[in-house]
C-alpha cells in the first residue's frame, strides 16, 4: 500500500518493491504534475498528462529504467496534454483518454496553448475512455472514473491494490478544480468528488494536477470546499 508520503516528487530509490511505483515531474509554466507510473514486475510504464517539457520526461523514464508503452490523459487542457501528440509520435505509443466530451478542448489545443506559453498540438486518442473502463500499464490495472465538472470529459485513474489515484484537476490538497471554463459545472464537480472519489476510501492517496499529494480522508476532514462538515452545512 502506498501512503501519501511514499510517492516522491522526483525519482529516487525506494525501500520496498511495491507492484506500482510513481514519480511526479512538474511541467509547463503551470507546474502541472505529469506522473510517471510503472509496473515494477515488467518495468513498463506510462505518463499521465504530458503537458510538455518532453526531454525532462524522457530523462525521468530513462533514469527509472522504464519503457513507456502508452500515454494517459485526464482531461483536455493544454497544461495537461499539450505535449501528448508530439510525445506519442516520438515514442510511437498509443494515447488513452480522456472522455470524448473533452474533444472540443483537444481540438483547440493549437490555438489555446500559445496563450499560456505552451506548445500544444491537437490529437485523436487511440481510445476515448468512459466510466467503468480499465487501462493497463504493464501488469497493473487502473480503474477509470468519469468525473465531469472541471471539464465535461475529465477522467481519473485509480489503482485499487495500491490505494493510489491520479485525479488531475478534480481535487487538490485544500481545494477543488475550477469550474469557470467552458462547459465547467460546479454541481457536477461536487457530485464527482463525493460520488466517485470518496467511495474509493479515506486511506486512498491521490496525486493531483498541481501541488502536493493528499488523501481522500484528509480532504473529507479539512477541505474548505468539499469537507464533510462543509457539505453538511450546505
Amino acid at each position: 500500500m502506498l501512503a501519501a508520503g511514499e510517492v516522491p516528487r522526483h525519482l529516487g530509490p525506494m525501500a520496498s518493491s511495491p507492484p506500482l511505483r510513481a514519480a511526479i515531474i512538474p511541467v509547463t509554466p503551470f507546474q502541472q504534475n505529469c506522473t510517471l507510473v510503472w509496473c515494477t514486475r515488467t518495468m513498463r510504464g506510462a505518463f499521465i498528462d504530458v503537458g510538455g517539457e518532453l526531454p525532462r520526461l524522457k530523462a525521468a523514464a530513462a533514469q527509472a529504467g522504464v519503457t513507456i508503452e502508452k500515454l494517459l490523459v485526464t482531461h483536455g487542457h493544454a497544461d495537461h496534454c499539450g505535449g501528448t501528440a508530439a510525445f506519442a509520435k516520438e515514442l510511437d505509443v498509443p494515447i488513452e483518454g480522456p472522455h470524448e466530451d473533452d474533444r472540443f478542448w483537444i481540438a483547440g489545443l493549437k490555438e489555446d496553448g500559445p496563450r499560456f506559453g505552451i506548445d500544444a498540438m491537437p490529437f485523436e486518442p487511440d481510445r476515448w475512455l468512459v466510466d467503468g473502463d480499465t487501462v493497463t500499464v504493464g501488469e497493473l490495472v487502473f480503474d477509470v472514473y468519469h468525473c465531469p465538472g472541471h471539464t465535461p470529459g475529465h477522467v481519473i485513474f485509480h489503482h485499487a491494490p495500491s490505494k493510489l489515484a491520479q485525479v488531475g484537476d478534480v481535487l487538490f490538497q485544500g481545494s477543488i478544480g475550477r469550474t469557470d471554463f467552458p462547459r465547467g459545472n460546479h454541481a457536477d464537480l461536487i457530485a464527482s468528488i463525493t460520488g466517485k472519489l470518496w467511495p474509493l476510501g479515506d486511506d486512498t492517496a491521490f496525486i493531483c494536477g498541481h501541488g502536493a499529494m493528499s488523501s481522500f480522508g484528509h480532504e473529507r476532514r479539512s477541505n474548505p470546499f468539499v469537507g464533510d462538515s462543509v457539505l453538511a452545512r450546505g
